[in-house]
């Protein structure tokens, strides 16, 4: 192996050689805990730690790092105490995720490490979003995300670099090409020679590197980063390595063939610089020897300071409680000066009076530039607020998620604005994965607000159509907010903004320009949770949101004979029960209107829980009712059909007379 050490002074390269043989012996000792049953489970790192040190160690303290699971040498490069890492790994108290998440699947805002999902490829659009906070800050700072030649195959992947190459993104994609992804080869993962080529596709700076070589890693990385400060830009990074050990200590290594781990034994990262440094004078056996003592010390004093450290004790209170970043909801009055306008246009009020009010606020989205967005709501905006905070996104919809993520990690909000609710589909792992579970797993919180313009009732057919909002009513760590008119749809979403939790906030496109309301200029906020009780009535009470409420209201003007309690829900998570049990036990009767499909829709809850707590004040069955549980069709016949408003007027009648 050859070692060039440049303009290297010996103190760096020591440097270099406690920052790889620290996360070597941390990984020697946990191998012997595993034999002894005090250590569950392990993904060993050996044989590949010079990449993590390397880039770790080029890298200045204040900028993010997203490591994998066998990164240790990132969490030792930072200097984290081992009995925080190793509390963290025995699922203690004092670790960083309070037992909820295991080994490196938590992040530190205090050592700036972003730590991953088990879906391997959102981190990529995080590392987008965190550098795209460094650019609009012009910080100079670079970010680096780690990834394996397995994850290269996720369409993350491909998003997160092809984003990153449009926006010019100072990020560094640290691909360690070990060889197998668990036990797949690199012949079935993907054809091409290097992984490197494909930066070409991106119009991407690439670059193979020996990952086994700590000096070529910190010296071509060093040289990468000053020109990346100089001019902002991507660069896709492959390390040639090898995994010694199995994906995980229980999987093995009989699929990979005897001569190849002798190939790669040989090249052991830190044996082959210690050999160098004391071919070249630089380290002594003595000393050597001396600094082995002292990690080795360290490991074993911080080991036994966790022994002493008590097990987890269950709180449901804790946990729940942890679910969602605390948010002290902070009440603006609306203004008397109202103007009568439509629900478009109270949302692109609170758009617009929101990027006044957060100067740290970024909307992402398909064509919401210059175009104004499908449904012209940020028709504008670029002028006002120029683009680096209106951002045109390619057709990627999991990285944008992902990088709204990013952007709310380095500090400001963000809203990702998804074309139609219907294509959120190809964004859902990052919502319900990343943005849901980060606040509970870390405490990190996902200041995102993803708009769904949602619906049918416009002939769009199956996939422009749909209001999905029960995909996300069951995820917790999520809230979903529904509005049904123009006043509430401004003050609720001045609130989505101003909540630090990610909150899906659904816009019915037929109501956009057919629903009109006195509406106050000014900015003012609402409360997530509390339903709006549009109609007083002792026969029946009726729950409703969306474009359902509607349907409803026409109803009962429809039919004056009719005395019900008209509950809007607004919000469905939170969910006001107090009013929907309220309003139940004073009429007897309830009856719930989704537009949504019957299975697994919210009425379907609403329905058990008012069952649970209600049941001796019912007077009748609770009647649901929603739309077909078919896809949405295209035609007006069919629609029609398929929703549930045709089918609303008779069963209310029926519940009324049993």
């Amino acid at each position: 192996m050859n070692f060039d050490r440049k303009n290297l002074t010996n103190e760096q390269l020591l440097d270099l050689y406690k920052r790889i043989l620290k996360p070597r012996l941390i990984e020697e000792k946990m191998l012997i805990l595993i034999r002894q049953g005090k250590v569950s489970k392990w993904f060993s790192g050996i044989g590949q730690e010079a990449i993590a040190c390397g880039v770790t160690a080029v890298l200045d303290k204040d900028e993010y790092i997203l490591p994998m699971h066998r990164n240790l040498g990132v969490f030792t490069g930072r200097d984290i105490p081992l009995h925080r890492l190793f509390s963290q790994w025995q699922g203690k108290a004092n670790g960083f995720t309070k037992g909820r998440d295991r080994s490196f699947h938590f992040g530190t805002q205090e050592y700036k490490i972003i730590g991953m999902i088990s879906h391997l490829g959102p981190q990529l659009g995080v590392a987008d979003g965190i550098a795209l906070a460094n650019k609009l800050k012009k910080n100079g700072k670079v970010t680096a995300v780690f990834t394996g030649e397995g994850a290269t195959s996720e369409g993350d992947f491909h998003e997160a670099l092809n984003i990153a190459s449009v926006w010019e993104l100072p990020v560094m994609f640290v691909i360690e090409n070990n060889g197998y992804g668990l036990s797949t080869p690199t012949n079935e993962q993907y054809r091409c020679e290097n992984l490197a080529d494909k930066g070409i596709g991106y119009g991407m700076e690439s670059h193979i590197i020996d990952g086994n070589n700590i000096l070529e890693v910190f010296n071509k990385l060093s040289e990468l980063k000053a020109s990346m400060i100089e001019t902002p830009r991507p660069v896709l990074l492959e390390f040639k390595t090898f995994r010694m050990r199995g994906h995980e200590e229980a999987s093995g290594t009989k699929y990979v063939p005897q001569e190849l781990m002798d190939m790669w034994a040989i090249k052991d990262p830190v044996d082959n610089y210690r050999k160098y440094l004391k071919l070249t004078d630089v380290l002594s056996e003595e000393e050597d020897e001396a600094i082995r003592a002292e990690i080795k010390k360290e490991i074993d004093e911080n080991w036994a300071l966790v022994q002493t450290e008590p097990e987890i004790v269950a709180s449901y209170e804790e946990e729940l409680n942890d679910v969602y970043k605390p948010f002290d909801f902070e009440e603006v009055t609306p203004s008397e000066k109202t103007v009568n306008i439509r629900l478009i246009d109270a949302i692109s009020e609170s758009l617009r009076q929101s990027m006044e009010r957060h100067d740290n606020l970024v909307i992402m989205g398909q064509d919401i530039a210059e175009y104004g967005g499908a449904f012209k709501i940020t028709d504008g905006f670029v002028a006002q607020f120029g683009k680096e905070r209106v951002i045109n996104t390619p057709i990627c919809e999991s990285a944008v998620v992902s990088a709204g993520m990013g952007l709310s990690i380095n500090g400001h909000k963000a809203i990702v604005e998804m074309q139609f609710a219907d294509f959120v589909s190809t964004g859902f792992n990052p919502i319900v994965n990343l943005l849901a579970k980060s606040h509970y797993r870390w405490l990190e919180n996902a200041d995102v607000v993803v708009r769904m313009p949602c619906g049918g009732g416009t002939q769009a057919g199956p996939f422009h159509s749909q209001t999905n909002e029960a995909w996300f009513t069951k995820t917790p760590g999520l809230k979903v907010i529904y509005p049904a008119f123009p006043y509430d749809a401004k003050g609720l979403l001045n609130t989505a903004i101003n909540d630090p939790n990610p909150v899906l906030f659904f816009e019915h496109k037929q109501l956009y320009r057919s629903i009109y309301q006195d509406v106050p200029k000014e900015y003012y906020t609402l409360p997530f949770g509390k339903a709006a009780l549009l109609k007083e009535g002792k026969d029946v009470t009726i729950i409703a949101f969306g474009a359902a409420v509607h349907w409803a209201l026409d109803t009962l003007k429809n039919n004056p004979e009719i005395q019900a309690d008209l509950l809007d829900l607004r919000s469905l998570q939170p969910l006001d029960t107090e009013a929907i049990f309220a309003s139940v036990k004073k009429t007897g009767k309830a009856i719930i209107l989704q537009e949504d499909t019957m299975f697994g829709g919210i009425a379907s809850d609403i329905s058990a829980m008012i069952m649970e707590e209600c049941f001796e004040h019912l007077d009748g069955p609770i009647k649901r009712i929603a739309s077909l549980d078919s896809p949405i069709p295209f035609t007006k016949a069919l629609e029609d059909q398929f929703l549930s408003r045709g089918r609303f007027e008779e069963a209310l009648k029926e519940l009324l007379a049993y």
